[in-house]
């Protein structure tokens, strides 16, 4: 009998806003599916796409990187860095053949609990349809015929030079 896939979805969270919408739906008892792990950071502006790529080969089907919304920041612009930082990712990371729908920014306040529930249900279902990560270590190890990273040390070594220049990139609000 074949094991049914239960996908693993790592969820970065801002500890003001979405850390407290997460918290709020829990204690609302709004009913999600548990197939979550939650990052809480002070601010998703300290979010380093490198970590995110890590999740993926540590065995995570999908990431959400989730924020104050725009203008509401504790941190003032810590949104915004995530949020060019995220796009540049994904960009990088769907020019290297991986789906970029498995990686999602939102923003969800501390009152939006019913959001977050709503996030976390859309993820679950793109992650279902989408099937296991092909970043997992084991995937790596099985397409390479190896049992390291084999073929995939150039693609990481693209995606760590991208990570440092979505470092040095200056923010810049409309």
């Amino acid at each position: 009998m074949a094991e049914e896939y239960k996908p693993k979805i790592l969820g970065i969270v801002c500890n003001w806003c979405s850390y407290a919408g997460a918290d709020l739906a829990g204690t609302s008892r709004i009913q999600y599916p548990s197939d979550i792990r939650l990052i809480r950071l002070m601010c998703t502006g300290r979010v380093d796409p490198l970590l995110i790529v890590k999740a993926f080969i540590d065995g995570a089907d999908g990431v959400i990187v989730s924020g104050c919304h725009f203008g509401d920041c504790h941190y003032i612009e810590g949104n915004f860095k995530a949020a060019k930082r995220m796009f540049y990712l994904k960009r990088v990371l769907k020019s290297l053949g991986f789906d970029d729908r498995r990686v999602r920014m939102t923003f969800v306040s501390a009152s939006e609990g019913a959001k977050w529930a709503e996030v976390v249900k859309d993820m679950i279902n793109t992650i279902n349809e989408l099937g296991p990560s092909p970043l997992h270590k084991e995937a790596i190890s099985a397409s390479s015929g190896s049992a390291g990273f084999g073929g995939a040390d150039t693609d990481m070594a693209e995606i760590a030079k991208a990570g440092k220049m979505l470092e040095a990139a200056p923010v810049q609000k409309k």
